[in-house]
C-alpha cells in the first residue's frame, strides 16, 4: 500500500529526471496515436482515467479504494473529476486476456506441444474434424475454452494458420499467430506488451516492494552501421523465436488443469522479446 507520504519523499532532482523519461516513453507511443486519429484531448482523458484507477486501488486504507477526496488531493483533479472518471471506469472496463487472438495463440501451442494432437516425433497431426480424442474439436474444447468453435476455425482458415484437406480433415500451417498492423486484436497487444514491459521496470524501482526484482534487461550499442541492421534481425528472430518457443513449453507443461483444480489461484506468466532499432532519438532521455 502506498501512502501521501510517498509522494512527498521524491526529491525534485528525481522527479525531473522521472517527468523526461516519462516524456521520452511517450514519444513512441504519441507517433502511434497521433498516426491514428487519437487527440491531445482523447489522449489527457485516458491519462486521467489511469491516474484514478492507480490511486483508488493502490492508495486505499485497509485494501478498500480510495475515497474521491483523497484520489483528487493525490492526482490533482478536482473531486467532481475523479467522480467522473470513476463511473466511466465502474462502466466499462478493460478487456480481458481471454481475447480472440489470446486463444487463437493457445490452439496453435496446443496443436504443436500437446501429446494428443502431435505425432511420435513431437510434429503436430493432421487432425480429423471430429472425435472425442486428437481432433480438431477436441483441440478446441481444450484451447478455446468459450469462443464459438466454429467461428474460431473459420478465422483460423481465413488467417492461413490452418488448411482443410480433401477429406476433411485439417492441418495446421503455422506455428505462431501474427496479426496484421490495424487488427484490432494488434492494437490490443501493443498496449499488453508496453503496459508489460513498464510494470516490470515500476517493481524493480519501486524501493518499497518486498519481492525480489524481475530479471529485465537489454543488449545494445549506440556505434552500430546500419548496414548490419538485417544481419541481426536474422539473428534476433531465429535466436528470440527458438527462446520464446522454449519458455512456451515451459509454460504449457506448467499449466494448471483447470478441469481439475477451477479453484485455485493462477498467475498470468510470461517473458517477452522485442528488437531495438533507434535512429532518431539514440537512447537518450533530455
Amino acid at each position: 500500500m502506498h501512502t501521501y507520504t510517498d509522494f512527498e519523499s521524491i526529491s525534485v532532482g528525481i522527479k525531473e529526471h522521472i517527468i523526461k523519461s516519462c516524456r521520452y516513453l511517450l514519444l513512441p507511443v504519441v507517433r502511434f496515436v497521433l498516426r491514428h486519429g487519437v487527440t491531445v484531448v482523447e489522449f489527457e482523458e485516458l491519462t486521467k482515467d489511469a491516474y484514478v484507477q492507480v490511486a483508488r486501488e493502490e492508495y486505499g486504507i485497509d485494501g478498500r479504494p480510495t475515497n474521491n477526496a483523497r484520489v483528487a488531493m493525490l492526482t490533482g483533479l478536482s473531486r467532481r473529476e475523479v467522480a467522473k472518471v470513476r463511473d466511466r471506469l465502474l462502466e466499462g472496463g478493460l478487456f480481458s486476456d481471454d481475447s480472440r487472438g489470446n486463444r487463437i495463440s493457445q490452439i496453435l501451442t496446443g496443436w504443436h506441444l500437446d501429446s494428443e494432437f502431435t505425432d511420435e516425433k513431437g510434429q503436430p497431426k493432421v487432425l480429423p474434424t471430429t472425435g472425442r480424442k486428437g481432433s480438431l474439436s477436441s483441440l478446441l474444447k481444450r484451447y478455446a475454452g468459450d469462443l464459438p468453435h466454429g467461428a474460431i476455425r473459420k478465422e483460423m482458415q481465413q488467417r492461413s494458420l490452418i488448411e482443410e484437406q480433401s477429406d476433411g480433415s485439417f492441418r495446421v500451417l503455422k506455428r505462431d499467430y501474427v496479426l496484421s498492423d490495424l487488427d484490432p486484436e494488434s492494437v490490443k497487444r501493443l498496449g499488453v506488451v508496453l503496459h508489460d514491459h513498464a510494470t516490470t521496470l515500476e517493481h524493480n524501482y519501486n524501493e518499497t516492494r518486498t519481492t525480489a526484482p524481475r530479471f529485465e534487461a537489454m543488449a545494445d550499442n549506440t556505434s552500430i552501421k546500419p548496414s548490419t541492421y538485417r544481419a541481426f534481425q536474422k539473428l534476433v528472430e531465429k535466436r528470440g523465436l527458438s527462446f520464446l518457443e522454449e519458455m512456451d513449453g515451459w509454460l504449457s507443461d506448467n499449466e494448471l488443469e483447470t478441469s481439475t483444480d477451477s479453484a485455485a489461484r493462477t498467475v498470468r506468466l510470461g517473458v517477452g522479446v522485442y528488437l531495438i532499432y533507434d535512429e532518431n532519438e539514440q537512447g537518450s532521455v533530455s
